[in-house]
């Protein structure tokens, strides 16, 4: 079970200069540095820093009050770009390393989510608070949910789940949440948490817990109000059991000894017949006592890594895996010349439809979840190649020192089974002139996120004719409700009392590019008919294509909304920079996709995506707009603190400007997860 989703091609339209040289090279491979995430040294430096700090009074991360000042999360926090430049073109000094670190005030009269900048690194000596465009607070209750969090959750779902223990037991073949030893429920906590901002209340629904519970769900769900920072205030607002509302637990268990509730009686299975294993089922003519095909490197491999800094086929680049959200390259250079000055995912959304109280509230935003510290260890021979390079990783994320996450990314150089060209000369005499053909090999940058059920592969992929590749890969299981017969209108049923739930998966990238320098222009490109007369035969015309050219002037004539006609190229270029031909240096991005947006524009938890509305749009760059989400807008999505909308309200010119680009990749999963499509755009920011 797979989907796969193609979403960003660079494709070079004009030829670029020779390489700069060796000079070039070192200040690339000085500056890649800049943007290399934070050493496990320099996250002990800085947690040590700060909890030095007295007022802050922070304490451990792990202990399970909430009512206390902790750090939340702590990544690199990047460099000015102008200040970047100065390293990567002419090899003068890096800017000084910082950390953003986020931290909870949790234990005070007002608490807050607030970011700190600390400086520098690695011996850190002062800190400053970080705003957000339009001095956005954080509302304390969108901060992500932590593992003090979970440990309350579990114990009031023990309290609940004892008074229903009778049901929950009888109706499951043996299973149960409270006290449990063997057969055991789990959980699954919903997001967003709430209806409106400044709440923190979540449907939870029970799971079987056995090998792929995500397709397990048991038909009970139930709603808690912990927006209290006092545990023993937590409430119960509502509870739904097969397709009924209750307005508390003990009226569900009191309707089922009556006898008075129409109760379900899930089928019996054991671990022989578990439907949801990875186990491999039915007949294969296909040999499994012999290995399929494997990829070599018969003289080692052909690219280079030294620390974050990558080489291959006249590319360079460096790279880094935000904690927050995950991949990310900047300085992309081919034969040379840098192409792009960063190449990052933003985000990730799934937002489903359902019946159940769960299903319909069911709107993930990823990077609320930390999805860039889910890169666990990738498996040789199976999530990269044997032969690849793996490098590991270091995340401090709800934690009290960096975590360390081994082989969680990897390198290699693949063949894709596709020539780069070729071409047969037939000499029509059952012979031939000549042939020419060229092996494709790319490279692949690869890491992966686990996002409770799904696990997005991540790759950026580098061609030997100057071709960039983002692409993401779904796969993992679906998010499965309980199936009740009106949920039909909201998905399949894919077994008994399971239904996979309807839903639209969304993907964020930001794609600053720097062709032949900063000030770069856009342009969009369409074909039209044209109809004169033919001018070697007079009374006859000639209808053919042409090439039709739009230049676009400002943000909002550039932000191309879902439901309108796309162009059918879209063309970034340097209007002061020409090849040898004339023509001015330029990229296109190629889409493939029909994806469409996911809620009406201002609807509610719309408004925290507001970036989803466009496939592609393009603005001026800005070091205060540097991403188009934040891991506070999974849990409120309504007034977010990071609107995409707010980069390009203002409508500023695009002309001859420095400008990042965000592309916006989604893939639509209907039902048992066996459909799906691509598409693929950008949105700058």
């Amino acid at each position: 079970m797979a989907m796969r989703c193609f979403c960003l091609l660079l494709v070079l339209l004009l030829a670029l200069d020779v390489c700069e040289g060796d000079r070039g090279r070192e200040w690339a491979h000085h500056g890649a540095s800049m943007f290399a995430d934070l050493t496990p040294n320099e996250m002990r430096d800085v947690r040590d820093y700060l909890q030095g700090q007295p007022e802050l009074g922070l304490t451990a991360a792990r202990g399970k009050s909430l009512k206390k000042n902790s750090i939340l999360l702590m990544e690199l926090h990047l460099p000015r770009k102008h200040e970047a430049l100065r390293a990567l073109d002419r090899g003068q000094a890096k800017p000084m390393r910082q950390a953003r670190v986020v931290v909870q005030f949790g234990n005070q009269s007002q608490p807050n989510i607030t970011e700190i900048i600390v400086s520098p690194l690695p011996f850190p000596t002062s800190y400053r608070e970080k705003t957000f465009k339009g001095d956005k607070p954080i509302r304390f209750e969108s901060r992500p949910i932590t593992e003090a969090e979970y440990s309350h959750i579990i114990d009031i779902l023990q309290k609940i789940t004892a008074k229903v223990h009778k049901v929950l037991f009888e109706t499951t073949g043996g299973f149960s949440f409270h006290n449990c030893t063997d057969r055991c429920l789990t959980f699954a906590d919903i997001a967003p948490r709430g209806l409106e901002s400044g709440e923190r209340r979540t449907w939870i629904m029970l799971q079987k817990f056995v090998e792929g519970y995500f397709i397990h769900p048991v038909g009970f769900e139930v709603l808690v109000n912990h927006k209290d920072l006092n545990p023993e205030r937590w409430t119960v607002e509502k509870v739904w059991y097969n397709g009924q509302y209750f307005d508390k637990v003990e009226e569900l268990a009191d309707q089922y000894e009556k006898g008075t509730l129409e109760k379900v009686k899930l089928p019996d299975h054991d671990d022989k017949d578990l439907y949801s294993t990875y186990i491999p089922r039915g007949h294969s003519n296909t040999r499994t006592d012999i290995h399929g095909p494997k990829l070599v490197e018969p003289q080692g491999p052909r690219y280079h890594v030294d620390g974050n800094f990558v080489e291959y086929a006249g590319w360079s680049f460096a790279f880094r895996v935000r904690s927050s959200v995950g991949l990310q390259i900047f300085d992309l250079r081919f034969n040379g010349e840098r192409i792009a000055y960063e190449v990052s995912l933003q985000e990730a959304i799934a937002f489903y439809s359902g019946d159940t109280p769960a299903a319909m509230q069911t709107k993930y935003i990823d990077a609320g979840w930390a999805m860039g510290t889910l890169d666990y260890e990738l498996a040789p021979g199976i999530d990269c190649p044997e032969i690849a390079t793996f490098l590991d990783l270091h995340h401090y994320y709800d934690t009290d020192k960096p975590v360390h996450y081994k082989n969680a990314l990897c390198v290699f150089e693949m063949t894709t089974g596709m020539p780069l060209r070729r071409h047969f000369n037939n000499n029509f005499q059952g012979g031939y002139n000549f042939f020419g053909g060229l092996e494709n090999h790319v490279l692949v940058l690869r890491t992966t996120s686990t996002v409770y059920n799904y696990d997005y592969i991540w790759d950026f992929l580098f061609y030997q004719n100057g071709v960039m590749e983002s692409r993401v890969s779904a796969t993992g299981y679906i998010h499965a409700t309980f199936f009740t017969p009106n949920g039909l209108h909201y998905g399949s049923k894919v077994y008994n009392y399971v239904l996979g739930n309807l839903h639209t998966h969304l993907i964020h990238y930001k794609v600053d590019l720097d062709i032949a320098g900063r000030k770069n222009s856009f342009e969009s490109m369409n074909l039209k008919y044209v109809n004169f007369t033919n001018s070697w035969s007079h009374k006859h015309s000639v209808v053919q294509s042409k090439l039709v050219k739009t230049q676009h002037q400002t943000e909002r004539g550039a932000a191309f909304r879902f439901g309108k006609k796309f162009p059918r190229y879209v063309h970034f270029y340097n209007p002061n920079e020409k090849n040898k031909w004339g023509h001015q240096k330029g990229y296109r991005i190629q889409y493939n996709s029909h994806a469409d947006s996911v809620l009406p524009r201002g609807w509610m938890e719309e408004n925290g995506i507001s970036w989803s509305r466009y496939p592609l749009a393009v603005t001026r760059h800005k070091d205060s707009e540097p991403t188009s989400s934040s891991i506070y807008t999974q849990n409120d999505p309504w007034e977010p603190v990071v609107s995409f909308e707010d980069y390009i309200r203002n409508d500023e010119s695009i002309i001859n400007q420095v400008r990042p680009i965000v592309t916006n990749n989604s893939t639509h999963s209907q039902t048992q997860n066996r459909s799906f499509a691509t598409m693929d755009g950008i949105a700058i920011v």
